[in-house]
């Protein structure tokens, strides 16, 4: 209990300090603890300010490209877009982009790219874009604090070099990089004149951006309520603050799992979500755990399944296989839409009749059930997050709670939480190849 105190104590005060004096010392780096007070700051300032504060500059650009382009490609990799993926997918309709412009309430479509290698993925993204704006009204949100990340430039010089073709008059106004203060992004964007740069904030890794321009711009974007979303954030921050541990979901949560790998042989964390919407949750998730708790050996390895579709193709093994899982079952009380009931039919085949009247929503909780039950049967360690409601409040406080959860866990298991130092190996090793190859 006392580690679990003073790990509690460092996320709150100590590594603020430190990070406040610029006296950090070499043992501590990196340390990226600015995510913590992020949404309270923001919050804060947009209150005072307006229109004059980040936020308020945020909002005003979201608007403006609502008004003025069809679809935006949001251009990053990893932190740089998994969460807005997850917010896409978990608060907009299922099939967004399909919708006509009206039905999206005038919002603009939003497609994904740099975040691959994928040259048919990147040709359907040039596709789509010439089939629905064949005008050049589409613009490109563009995400990385150097704008050296190779997924994400190859994409941006790709991208770019289409919107001049179309749209050569308008680019400052169709291009919004979200970079440092220093780098070839930069770089480019004053090359451009864009109109709109924000700022990847000092002390915030890419993983932990969520709340910052990062993810609140493209959000804001397509008509999300990204100050629901910093208000769940930030009612999560003041329940980390001074809620006692029975009643604090992320220091529970981090307990539960330090315990876990402390007193067992546990090793592969599996996010089990309830709603296909949530899917991208887990790739966020998978991102947050991996890189910073994936060092020193140390570490449990990520893994998304949903449900119920996973059920059938992954439940033996958790339920029969080597007993080294811990299921983290993720659901929701409401469901964004009105809940679909088995009707009785004449023609009863399938034996449905039984069930008449039984909504989807309470077929999953019994799915949900019975599967921890049987899981318990056999002595698997299972633990369940529900929120409410899968809306921008609740989102935000779901992602700060994994946030913290996280870094007080890397903290308990002696792991620096921040940086990745792992992922820079195959980059060095395939500019080597790029090279090697060129130069034979």
């Amino acid at each position: 209990m006392d580690d679990l105190q003073h790990a509690h104590q460092q996320v709150c005060s100590l590594d603020l300090d430190l990070m406040a004096s610029g006296e950090i010392p070499d043992d501590r780096k990196p340390l990226d603890g600015n995510f913590y007070p992020l949404p309270d700051k923001i919050l804060r300032e947009y209150r005072a300010e307006r229109n004059e504060s980040e936020l308020g500059k945020i909002l005003k650009t979201a608007n403006q490209l609502q008004s003025s382009v069809e679809a935006i490609v949001v251009l990053g990799i990893g932190g740089s877009y998994m969460g807005t993926r997850a917010l896409m997918d978990a608060c907009c309709e299922p099939y967004y982009n399909e919708l006509s412009k009206a039905e999206r309430g005038g919002r603009p479509q939003l497609y994904f790219a740099g975040n691959h290698l994928d040259n048919d993925a990147l040709q359907g993204v040039l596709a789509r874009l010439r089939a629905v704006t064949p005008e050049g009204n589409w613009g490109i949100i563009v995400i990385s604090k150097s704008g050296e990340t190779l997924e994400t430039a190859v994409a941006f010089r790709t991208l770019l070099d289409l919107l001049k073709q179309q749209c050569p008059h308008d680019l400052p106004n169709f291009v919004i990089p979200i970079t440092g203060e220093e780098g070839s992004l930069n770089q480019m964007a004053a090359e451009l004149g864009c109109a709109n740069v924000f700022r990847v904030p000092a002390g915030v890794g890419g993983r932990f951006s969520l709340f910052s321009a990062v993810g609140l711009l493209p959000a804001a974007t397509i008509g999300l309520d990204v100050v629901q979303l910093l208000q769940g954030a930030a009612d999560m921050n003041e329940t980390f603050r001074t809620a006692e541990l029975s009643s604090n979901p992320p220091l529970d949560f981090a307990l539960a799992a330090y315990q876990l790998q402390l007193q067992g042989d546990v090793s592969i964390r599996v996010l089990s979500v309830w709603e296909q919407a949530f899917a991208s949750l887990g790739m966020w998730y998978d991102q947050l755990l991996s890189e910073s708790l994936g060092k020193d050996g140390q570490g449990m390895t990520p893994i998304t399944m949903v449900n119920t579709r996973d059920l059938h193709s992954r439940a033996q093994q958790h339920q029969a296989g080597r007993n080294d899982k811990w299921i983290v079952n993720l659901s929701t009380r409401q469901s964004h839409t009105d809940q679909l009931k088995i009707q009785e039919s004449t023609s009863d085949v399938a034996g449905l009749n039984d069930l008449a009247g039984v909504t989807l929503g309470e077929l999953s909780a019994a799915a949900r059930q019975g599967t921890n039950r049987a899981l318990c049967d056999v002595q698997r360690p299972t633990a369940d997050i529900v929120l409410e409601r899968g809306d921008e409040y609740g989102l935000g406080q779901f992602f700060q709670m994994m946030m913290l959860a996280t870094v007080v866990e890397g903290k308990l298991l002696g792991v620096n939480p921040y940086g990745q130092p792992g992922v820079e190996a195959y980059k060095k090793h395939m500019r080597n190849i790029l090279l090697s190859d060129r130069s034979g």
